[in-house]
């Protein structure tokens, strides 16, 4: 049996047994897997959010790791459930664009998931997480080639969630893609895309207000005001210092935002 590992992305909070219920399947099949929940608190329906978190942790797992992504509102239509393999890695997700970051920053061949052998039964129309994703998660670890799931296709779902529209000469209008624990909203602004926000001026619009200050640090922030910076990921975040921006501001993930730089 493989010993390898598979991380669970999804919308479904861990109030219900999903989470739990998933994991049962894959120990049922692969007892020996190492399950790491990435997260289960992706707002409800919010695509670009998983997308976003998937794209930011998968490089930091070993090279065979299996990522499943189950964020789904088309679950039990005819939407195709699919398999990625990316830069040495597996990524499960249902065909909706949710690993268009993936595909935009590694070679990839896309298999629509077809073998239904592999997967419970009956399937629900409601919980593909259960009856489809996680035994064939499962399945890989123990084996199975990704060629007898399915064939290779070409038309699979991309989606531009995390690319900034250029709406004017010195304007851009982009996202918020996540908000964190600490209440930091992480924009689809690359910081290398616009460098000069850091020693020129700009003016950020999100909610009802106006932000004009960029910081290095958190520290840099005074204590109630709003902040640019470079977050982890390399994308733009509007913070506050030991507050929640998100919280001051009422915004979440799909808020829009707009850029303007001089």
């Amino acid at each position: 049996m493989s010993r390898g590992i598979i991380t669970l992305t999804t919308d479904f909070g861990l109030a219900d047994p999903y989470v739990g219920i998933m994991k049962g399947v894959i120990l049922g099949i692969a007892p020996s897997a190492r399950i790491v929940d990435l997260t289960h608190q992706i707002k409800a329906f919010e695509i670009s959010e998983a997308g976003f978190v998937i794209w930011q942790s998968w490089r930091y797992f070993p090279r065979g790791t299996v990522h499943v992504v189950v964020v789904d509102p088309g679950v039990g239509t005819l939407r195709r459930p699919i398999l990625a393999e990316a830069g040495g890695h597996y990524f499960l997700a249902p065909d909706n664009g949710v690993l268009s970051m993936i595909f935009e920053e590694a070679p990839h061949k896309v298999r629509a998931i077809t073998a239904e052998r592999y997967f419970l039964k009956p399937v629900s129309k409601t919980f593909h997480g259960r009856d489809v994703f996680a035994p064939v998660a499962a399945r890989l670890l123990r084996g199975v080639s990704p060629a007898r799931l399915g064939k290779l296709i070409r038309d699979y779902a991309r989606l531009e969630f995390y690319k900034p529209v250029r709406s004017g000469k010195r304007i851009w209008t982009g996202a918020v893609m996540r908000v964190d624990r600490f209440g930091n909203m992480i924009t689809n602004f690359r910081f290398s895309e616009f460098p000069t926000i850091a020693t020129r001026p700009f003016l950020l619009r999100v909610g009802l207000e106006t932000i004009t200050r960029f910081a290095s640090t958190f520290a840099d922030c005074p204590p109630g005001e709003l902040a640019v910076l470079e977050g982890s990921t390399g994308y733009l975040e509007i913070v506050m210092n030991q507050d929640s921006a998100a919280r001051r501001l009422g915004c979440g993930p799909g808020s829009p935002v707009e850029l303007t730089v001089y």
